[in-house]
């Protein structure tokens, strides 16, 4: 493989691990990872921005250090090397921030040494950096923290607003609207979270059906007469590998023949 071609193909991988991770998988809305620190800090925008900005740099640095010594550490006391690789990058973050933003320290609390045990990077060492390369390990990581940023941005940024009546700090309703104050405690935090899911739900549930229309049989390619792409049966059957679906389409449009003559 020539140089061109392998950074194409590098090119390739970042592109595809960060958008499992900030569309397809993301690990708030979709996965539904890190509930903890998703529902106890999102009261602000701010504070949501923080603790994804932290996760981020802890799940990228710790799937690049769980790659490199993906060949060296025993399989049977992986889990522990791999919580003393996410401890040591926390403890710094941790005293970065007590440095230099000693203010969203005091907000985010407990919850940056907890990010030891976040389900989310423990996961995404055990299934992912352990058996890929540093690159890819890299991206993976990246994309599942601006993910987890994401998530928690848009739902610190909704509870602020409607709880508070404001955004970073800034008054933004009107004085004849009064803020909902529940949405800025527990049960809000619930109730924001379910809306926000259920909002990506039916924009996926959209998006597939008009995948589905590009086919002139509306996907039904076995009862009609006509010629349906192969793009278009391949993303119907997106969870399929190519040529099995290639098979399929051929056969289908064979019966379909049979059925015309008949």
């Amino acid at each position: 493989m020539s140089n061109g071609e392998v950074k194409v193909s590098k090119l390739a991988t970042a592109k595809e691990r960060l958008f499992n991770g900030i569309i397809k998988e993301n690990p708030t809305l979709v996965m539904m990872l890190g509930m903890c620190p998703t529902l106890a800090v999102t009261t602000s925008c701010m504070n949501g921005i923080g603790m994804g900005l932290t996760s981020t740099v802890v799940l990228a640095l710790s799937n690049v250090f769980v790659s490199l010594l993906r060949n060296i550490i025993p399989s049977k006391v992986r889990m522990p090397a791999f919580i003393v690789i996410v401890a040591s990058f926390v403890t710094m973050v941790q005293f970065l921030l007590e440095a230099y933003l000693p203010s969203l320290n005091e907000s985010l609390g407990i919850y940056i040494p907890l990010i030891v045990v976040n389900c989310i990077i423990l996961g995404r060492a055990e299934s992912y950096a352990s058996k890929n390369p540093i690159w890819s390990s890299f991206f993976d990581g990246l994309g599942m923290g601006i993910g987890f940023t994401v998530g928690l941005g848009l739902l610190g940024a909704v509870r602020e607003i409607i709880g508070a009546g404001q955004i970073f700090g800034i008054d933004i309703l009107p004085d004849a609207l009064e803020p909902i104050t529940i949405i800025g405690l527990a049960p809000g935090a619930f109730f924001v979270l379910a809306c926000l899911v259920a909002i990506q739900n039916k924009i996926k549930l959209r998006s597939g059906k008009k995948v589905k229309e590009e086919a002139s049989c509306n996907g039904n390619c076995a009862s009609c007469g006509s010629t349906c792409t192969d793009d278009a049966m391949l993303k119907t059957n997106a969870n399929e590998d190519k040529e099995k679906a290639k098979k399929l389409i051929k056969m289908d449009k064979k019966e379909a023949t049979e059925k015309e003559e008949a």
